[in-house]
């Protein structure tokens, strides 16, 4: 009884010692909510409507979302960043993946630093290698075409990439790869069928990372697509709120605003218990 008594003393300690902590974050909640509550809510009224504070008085108005997509092309930027995202996503995981698992289960010279060097390469702030990266687009005559982009992107996320998956590989126990050896299964097909499977949480998880990175990456962006054509949504939605701005249409830059960080909103809540698991994994198993 006096034990029970005690533990129970001990809780309400940690919750009035750590009650300060828990209300910040319940405001923190509270006002993201209602801010992006309000922002969704102003999508779908007037420009009017907004500076006087008479949401909802005339309707919904889901015009401002077909100007939006329609008129101020915000589909042809959905179109290119879609092109952009899963195709630079999909050239980091056939790279970056087979490059982490030889890297953490081979031992060989220079295994050491060429860990380094992905690590180096994480260090190097964009705005450094622009300049050299746009000398050798000019040099290559990739300048104005989706292919800079979907490199660049590739190349950028090479680094971030295998240095995560490095350390997950590094996890997995070696008695798979014995049992497959044992069968007469090489080391290639032993990483494709066996490691890959298993490493499918770390690699969901930053898989998930790269796309929101480049989703809403708007640096290269800004340099390198240069024509309207090629303009991811970062960059076309930049350039909408300009417009929008100028004419006045409020109403319509919130109904892009809520387009563009939507899908990046609803990948993280769909999945948010993978990306838990998937960060995780690695200190848990080890």
């Amino acid at each position: 009884m006096e034990k029970t008594k005690r533990k129970k003393r001990l809780s309400e300690y940690s919750f009035l010692r750590l009650s300060p902590g828990y209300l910040l974050l319940v405001i923190w909640v509270a006002f993201t909510i209602i801010l992006i509550g309000w922002i969704i809510g102003a999508s779908f009224a007037t420009t009017r409507e907004i500076f006087t504070g008479t949401m909802f008085k005339s309707g919904l108005h889901f015009d401002n979302y077909v100007r939006a997509l329609i008129d101020n092309r915000l589909m042809l930027y959905f179109a290119n960043t879609i092109i952009y995202t899963f195709t630079a996503l999909i050239g980091i995981l056939v790279i970056s993946a087979p490059a982490s698992y030889v890297l953490s289960r081979f031992k060989f010279t220079g295994n050491k630093l060429i860990k380094n060097l992905f690590v180096s390469a994480m260090g190097i702030p964009q705005i450094m290698i622009i300049l050299p990266l746009f000398y050798i687009a000019s040099l290559v005559k990739i300048t104005n075409t989706r292919w800079v982009l979907i490199l660049l992107y590739i190349g950028t996320g090479i680094p971030f990439t295998t240095f995560f998956l490095l350390s997950f590989f590094s996890t997995l126990p070696t008695t798979f790869e014995e049992a497959a050896a044992i069968d007469g299964c090489g080391p290639i097909k032993t990483f494709w069928v066996i490691m890959m499977p298993l490493a499918q949480p770390g690699i969901i998880t930053i898989m998930i990372f790269d796309f929101i990175i480049y989703w809403n990456e708007y640096f290269m962006a800004l340099v390198f697509a240069t024509k309207s054509a090629l303009r991811p949504v970062a960059v076309g939605l930049f350039s909408m709120i300009q417009s929008m701005r100028y004419i006045g249409d409020w109403a319509g830059m919130f109904a892009a605003v809520v387009l563009v960080f939507m899908p990046t909103v609803i990948l993280y809540v769909l999945l948010s218990e993978k990306i838990i698991q998937g960060v995780t994994a690695g200190a848990i198993k080890g």
